[in-house]
């Protein structure tokens, strides 16, 4: 009865050592963090438009007019899909980080924050 015991004790105190150690396996996981959370119309998207598309979809310019947050929003599928394939703007190219913020925002809802 002594040994079967010891052999109790042996087989609980592997158990315990294998379930601790399988806890420290899984501390280290890693947190994905959104790249699309600081991105905000009137921070990351406004400028872009102002500085690269405005001069020639303005007022007065070409269709569609991008001045303002009501005019943007009712075409940002379509910005979106004219920047991503760098079809616009058509005098210069944006960078990727500019890209990506307006696929951002767009993908967000679009929405005037």
């Amino acid at each position: 009865m002594n040994n079967y015991f010891k052999i109790i004790k042996k087989y609980v105190l592997l158990f315990l050592v294998l379930s601790l150690t399988s806890c420290l396996t899984n501390v280290e996981d890693e947190v994905e963090i959104d790249p699309c959370l600081d991105i905000t119309f009137s921070v990351s998207v406004k400028p872009i438009i102002d500085a690269h598309c405005v001069q020639c979809h303005g007022n007065g310019g070409i269709y569609p007019n991008l001045t303002s947050y009501n005019l943007i929003s009712l075409v940002a599928g379509k910005i979106k899909s004219e920047v991503v394939s760098r079809e616009m703007p058509k005098e210069e190219s944006l960078t990727q980080d500019q890209i990506d913020a307006i696929v951002c925002w767009v993908d967000s809802g679009a929405l005037n924050n």
